[in-house]
């Protein structure tokens, strides 16, 4: 979800008279796809938010800037040599393309101003962030080689080229007539493609709202279109027309019943009716507020984790399957023994050598059944018999220690799901750093450790109860093992999923009976943060701290318990939605 041309017009005048002017105090970069520019103006200070995330792309100003990594990227560093102490002079927008503009002032020692740009290209898969002096690319956040475009390249050294400007009408500029006699000669395509292919900085959204503005269908063919059909479509972008006169329409996003982005604009959107519409007072908090509904912020290497873990459990779940065939095949040792035990009660009545196999009574069958055993002629009976007691202690011996590797298999596969379900959960950086110590000390992550000095410890979660009792939440596992034994009164009252991967959490009652709703709302919480989430009737065990111990030389997170009882619950989200916003 992005904007479009068109609504990216209004908010570059936006920027450009709320930061025009501003010293670049600081640069950094909190992810691989967006930088965030400290601001300083007279008597006001400014956070400037640029993404280049695919999913929504977008400049805007952010009321708190996010975490950032210990080591800024080297883009970052560029960005700090080249642009800080320097004035934005102005954000301007490259004709209606998506494409902004900030150029950046610097006063020379010989008292000449040199200026550099900050090109930011807010174009779905293409975004990128291109820092240009005098036509030439200093540097650019996603640089693109001849192996990505034979096209356009992207590369330090190469001459800034901008996209050339397309044949279209600028709407805020043309006579309505003249639009309307443009798409009059699309006739042979649909109202929304026409719309699309003659209006400058029309995005598919702007399309489908001025056709519903007149009234008419997206997809009714233009040669259907009569008078008065003409007339309404004039009207109607007329009406988008006038949204940006000054001062400019209203900021919208809309959202579907489970608050997912469907569309924004820098305008009011009517189109999709059955939806929810929101409104703001700036373009720069209705792109703060998508940002947070699309999720765009990505945490670095959370991603990066995410898919190695699901590759080691993958890998471990395929192990564990074949494990099991080979353990289900080992089960037939006792057909070796049984042959052997056979041939040992009647082997005085055959002759070495003489038969390929024997047919005798089985004597484990209480119904007086045979059993068929075949011969090595290579051997004695007696060495025959050695042979088949040989085979059943191999099987029986090799069953062992597959049981035992399946054993080991599944634990990691429990462990594995713990972590995963602790990354879920995460959403700073020091929780990253904890998840990342614990993958490099599994051995699952082949990295070095690396010291942040400065960097300060996560901390887990923290929820008030209605009565006051405070619940904290751990949130990987070595948080679940701080706050088990290092943070918890032996009497405070520990909960955890039954057999289901999740958090440790913590009642703090210090040996009192806690309320019966206090208690529910705590198992809510232990179900809310596990792999059990959404699910019903979940089992959640719950005992003193004093009762629960770690064994010696066991994985993070894990312990055992005893003096347990056990709530089957299924949370209600009336009661624990309105706790869980105590984190937001």
């Amino acid at each position: 979800m992005s904007l479009d041309g068109i609504s990216i017009h209004p908010l570059s005048i936006e920027l450009n008279r709320a930061i025009a002017g501003g010293r670049i105090d600081k640069i950094n970069q909190p992810n691989k796809q967006s930088i965030v520019m400290a601001l300083r103006l007279p008597g006001r200070n400014f956070l400037l938010h640029i993404s280049i995330n695919p999913q929504n792309p977008a400049m805007h100003l952010i009321d708190r800037a996010p975490e950032n990594p210990p080591e800024p990227p080297m883009f970052c560093m560029v960005l700090r040599k080249h642009l800080e102490t320097g004035r934005i002079a102005s954000i301007r927008q490259y004709g209606l393309d998506r494409l902004l503009i900030m150029d950046v002032d610097f006063l020379g020692g010989d008292g000449k101003i040199t200026t550099k740009s900050l090109i930011v290209e807010l174009m779905g898969k293409y975004s990128n962030i291109i820092l240009v002096q005098d036509g030439t690319i200093i540097d650019a956040l996603r640089k693109v080689g001849t192996n990505s475009s034979r096209i356009r390249t992207v590369l330090p050294g190469d001459a800034y080229v901008l996209p050339p400007q397309q044949e279209k009408l600028n709407l805020l500029e043309t006579p309505a007539e003249a639009v309307i006699s443009a798409i009059k000669a699309k006739s042979e395509l649909k109202l929304s493609k026409a719309l699309l292919d003659t209006c400058l900085g029309f995005g598919p959204v702007t399309a489908k709202e001025a056709a519903f503005g007149a009234g008419l269908p997206n997809n009714l063919p233009v040669q259907d279109l009569n008078g008065a059909d003409w007339t309404s479509l004039k009207n109607s972008l007329l009406e988008i027309r006038e949204a940006f006169r000054e001062p400019c329409g209203t900021a919208t996003i809309v959202v579907d019943e489970h608050n997912k982005p469907l569309a924004a604009a820098s305008f009011p959107l009517h189109y999709l009716t059955d939806a929810r519409v929101l409104t703001f007072a700036s373009i720069s908090e209705m792109l703060s507020k998508a940002s947070s509904l699309a999720g765009s912020y990505q945490i670095p290497d959370k991603d990066r984790f995410k898919k190695l873990l699901k590759t080691e459990l993958n890998r471990a779940e395929n192990k564990a399957q074949k494990l099991r065939a080979d353990i289900e095949a080992a089960d037939n040792a006792e057909e070796y023994r049984i042959k052997a035990d056979n041939l040992m009660t009647y082997q005085y009545q055959f002759h070495d050598r003489e038969n390929p196999e024997i047919t005798v009574s089985n004597i484990y069958d209480e119904a007086g059944g045979t059993i068929t055993i075949k011969m090595d002629q290579r051997l004695s009976v007696v060495d025959n018999i050695q042979a088949y007691y040989k085979k059943y202690d191999k099987l029986k011996r090799g069953k062992k220690l597959l049981e035992e590797q399946l054993r080991h298999c599944l634990e990691d596969i429990r462990y594995l799901s713990t972590i995963e379900t602790s990354l879920a959960a995460s959403s700073r950086l020091a929780e990253i750093n904890d998840i990342k110590a614990e993958l490099i000390a599994g051995g699952i992550l082949r990295e070095k450790p690396k010291k942040h000095a400065a960097e300060k410890p996560s901390q887990p979660f923290k929820f008030t109860a209605p009565d006051g009792t405070q619940i904290l939440v751990g949130k990987n596992n070595y948080q679940n093992d701080r706050l088990t034994f290092k943070i918890a009164a032996p009497g405070d009252i520990w909960l955890h999923t039954s057999e289901i991967p999740g958090s440790h959490v913590i009642l703090r009652c210090d040996g009192a009976e806690p309320q019966e709703d206090t208690l529910l709302l705590a198992s809510y919480l232990a179900v809310h943060f596990s792999r059990a989430q959404g699910s019903s009737k979940v089992p959640v065990d719950y005992t003193r701290v004093k009762f629960v111990k770690k064994p010696s030389g066991s994985k993070p997170g894990f312990v055992i318990f005893t003096n347990q009882s056990t709530l089957y619950v299924t949370p209600e989200p009336e009661i624990i939605q309105p706790v869980l916003l105590q984190q937001i």
